[in-house]
């Protein structure tokens, strides 16, 4: 603990040494009234040549001058505002439409997908928009026109679809729900498919170690959702979905605004896939056999007078799903070696709770305290093999939001306190655990949009299976020119493993599980770490006055120990902390660009060198593609009267080759080649906009027809020692084509 003092005192050293920034937010009022932040609005010093402009969120830096008392604010298709400088932070500045411009509306377009080049850590923001290019009816499937992150079927069996990032599987990535951990513990594997998309106001994506308030379990990344709100949403919404492998889907919002503070919506998603799909002829179903009620009531509070903002969520899920052969009938077969089968039911309940409270006189200084509970009860079975699993969580943050100085110097502290409790039943083994730890952090921000900005955060944790320990954190960016920002972090993380829940496709084979104890707290074994530090260069520009922006990203993950996942023999998977090297590289070239006005390209190449020692020595890691090149085209045409509109879509992903872990002590027939093969995956939708309240999709995904040939080994004889599902590395589901219709109501 002896650094922390020297850490402190270097903040506060850099705080005393460095310049004035005056700082501000500029909006605009639209049509209903509402705030909307304006991007790109130049601000300089009166009669003078020193200046800068917006973020994408409004928010602006500007070096302070003693020699000028005013700036002056302009954008085109507003009347420029001159504005006396008497404080820090000029807080939220109102630009007026130019209404001698009625004949003319200018417009200016904002991506979907945005990074901007002020933010020392490397984030995504996607908003909905996006989500509507593509059928996401899910969390799990709103990013395949999003290429920050990399999406997989985990299983032969399941249809569940795992997210991964830099080169790691779901677990090593932090989910929040509104910065609250939410997909974790017992529904890692499923807990995707738990959001719906619809519900979804916008996604934030973090590559690399995330920021100290949010935990310590952040290794590869960080994606945290945010929620529509029920003040700002519209009053009604309905989305319904229908495709040709008997999916049908129901989403609807509906909005009451009791008063100008108060407001509440009740959201439901109800899903059903009723058809038995077996095209491949290999008498398993290509995709399961489910139900889904997503049921939640949400509240909202805002006094932006007296300063405080308030949510309030109740959720309720229940989810079923039934697999395995297509002659199985659980009411008759269960447990049974006549046909093998598959369910798995789940009931969740969440509740969570935020308050906020702005000083209204100081807005740069708030606090909050946010708190959440769930229960998640998951009752299955894979063949003969049970897996049971209750697990109930809270947690808890105060956080404390100040400057030290000058809005140029910003911090956060606070306090956590989380409990999980895991009941879990694997065959006949009852396994029960409780992991409880509290925490404290501090976040210190330098902001300047000229050169340097930084965030350096350090938390300190006390849990009784990860011990004592210490989180620091870094995020730099530095500008190196106009409009090029490189960034720089480092980062450490530490988890709990919960080998079973978030591993549960290995299941659905007949090979023996095994736990190589170390005597750790945690199934015998001890916690993860690894240490995650990366590089990034952004530039935005202009190529034949169409804008541009690419990136070059390169993250180096190396685990100091991790709970290593070995299939490596045929029959058996074995679960051991590692005893030598772990590491994944990843490097990823990203280019955005409008080609002709409306038409916008994304293009984005991956290479990944993720390697880990097994017990037969150092191996790539299996199922990983080497190289993946991603392609996106989307063209919209020009709105016309009541926002009439044509958008279409085309997405492309190609994945190269896969090592596949080793079967070459299995029998011939039951033996997989050392590599699999390439492929490309092809999805496309076309959405028609009839005015602003209706609108059609139809869509195509996989329209090429990919699938791997034999996705499951052994599959005549699934009650036999040769029996595995796991080895998935291409869509195991052909194509498939959806309709959609979505009416909203403001």
């Amino acid at each position: 603990m002896k650094p922390i003092p020297f850490f402190i005192l270097l903040l506060l050293t850099q705080c005393a040494f460095s310049q004035l920034k005056i700082t501000g937010t500029v909006l605009e009022r639209t049509e209903k009234g509402d705030p909307n932040s304006l991007a790109d609005v130049h601000i300089s010093w009166l009669n003078s040549t020193t200046g800068t402009v917006t973020d994408s969120n409004g928010n602006f830096s500007l070096a302070y001058s003693s020699v000028h008392k005013k700036i002056v604010l302009s954008y085109v298709g507003y009347v420029s505002d001159t504005i006396t400088v008497n404080r820090p932070n000029l807080g939220k500045i109102y630009l007026q439409p130019n209404i001698a411009l009625e004949e003319v509306v200018v417009r200016k377009k904002v991506n979907s997908i945005q990074k901007s080049l002020f933010n020392p850590q490397n984030t995504v923001n996607v908003d909905s928009r996006e989500m509507l290019k593509a059928a996401c009816c899910n969390l799990s499937e709103s990013f395949e026109t999003n290429p920050s992150v990399d999406v997989s079927i985990s299983d032969g069996i399941s249809g569940a679809k795992q997210i991964q990032m830099l080169g790691m599987n779901s677990p090593y990535l932090l989910f929040t729900q509104e910065n609250m951990p939410f997909i974790r513990g017992a529904s890692q594997i499923y807990g995707l498919s738990f959001i719906p998309g619809s519900w979804i106001e916008s996604i934030q994506i973090t590559k690399g170690a995330g920021a100290v308030l949010n935990g310590f379990e952040s290794i590869s990344g960080q994606i945290n959702t945010e929620l529509v709100k029920p003040l700002t949403d519209q009053k009604f919404f309905l989305n319904t979905y229908a495709n040709n492998n008997e999916r049908f889907e129901l989403n609807t919002r509906y909005n009451t605004v009791l008063n100008d503070k108060l407001a509440t919506g009740l959201y439901l998603h109800a899903n059903s896939r009723s058809g038995k799909i077996d095209r491949n002829d290999d008498n398993f179903l290509d995709t399961p056999i489910a139900k889904q009620l997503n049921l939640m009531n949400r509240w909202q509070y805002v006094d932006l007078e007296k300063g405080w903002v308030s949510y309030l969520n109740l959720q309720y899920l229940t989810d079923n799903k039934q697999t395995g052969e297509t002659s199985y009938d659980p009411d008759v077969h269960a447990f049974s070696n006549q046909f093998w089968g598959s369910e798995i039911e789940t009931h969740r309940f969440d509740a969570s709770a935020k308050i906020g409270y702005v000083f209204p006189e100081l807005q740069y200084q708030s606090f909050g305290y946010q708190t959440a509970y769930s229960n998640h009860r998951q009752n299955s079975y894979y063949g003969n093999k049970r897996y049971d699993i209750n697990h109930t969580s809270f947690y808890s943050n105060l956080l404390f939001n100040s400057i030290i100085g000058s809005t140029q110097h910003k911090f956060k502290t606070g306090f956590s306190f989380n409990y999980d409790q895991y009941d879990e039943l694997v065959n006949s083994d009852v396994i029960s655990r409780i992991d409880n730890g509290v925490g404290s952090f501090f976040e210190y921000t330098y902001d300047s949009l000229e050169r340097l900005s930084f965030v350096a955060g350090l938390r300190a944790d006390h849990s009784n299976r990860l011990g004592n320990f210490i989180t620091p954190r870094l995020h730099v960016r530095y500008s190196l020119w106009d409009k090029a920002s490189l960034r720089f972090n480092l980062g450490r993380g530490k988890r709990a493993a919960n080998i079973y829940a978030e591993n549960q496709q290995l299941f659905a084979s007949n090979r023996n599980i095994t736990t190589i104890n170390s005597l750790g707290k945690i199934y015998g074994l001890d916690p993860e770490i690894a240490w995650n530090s990366g590089v990034n260069f952004s530039q935005k520009g202009y190529l034949f006055n169409r804008l541009f922006d690419i990136s070059i990203d390169y993250y180096h993950v190396n685990f100091k120990n991790q709970v290593v996942v070995d299939w490596e023999i045929p029959q058996e998977i074995s679960f051991y902390n590692l005893n030598g090297k772990s590491t994944s590289n990843s490097l990823q070239f990203d280019l955005n660009y409008e080609i002709i006005q409306n038409l916008d390209l994304r293009a984005t190449y991956k290479h990944y060198d993720v390697e880990v020692t097994y017990n037969k020595g150092l191996l790539e890691k299996p199922l990983q593609p080497r190289n993946r090149v991603f392609l996106n085209l989307n063209y919209e045409t020009q709105k016309k009267y009541e926002g009439r509109q044509w958008v279409f879509d085309f997405t492309s992903n190609w994945l190269g080759k896969q090592r596949l872990p080793d079967t070459s002590t299995n029998p011939t027939i039951y033996q997989l080649d050392a590599y699999a093969v390439t492929y490309t995956v092809l999805n496309t939708q076309i959405t028609r906009i009839f005015n602003t309240s209706l609108e059609m999709y139809i869509g195509g995904e996989n329209i090429g027809n990919t699938i791997q040939k034999r996705p499951i080994i052994a599959a005549t004889d699934p009650f036999g020692p040769y029996f595995d599902s796991t080895i998935t590395y291409a869509p195991t589901l052909g194509g498939i084509y959806y309709i959609g219709l979505r009416y909203k109501i403001k």
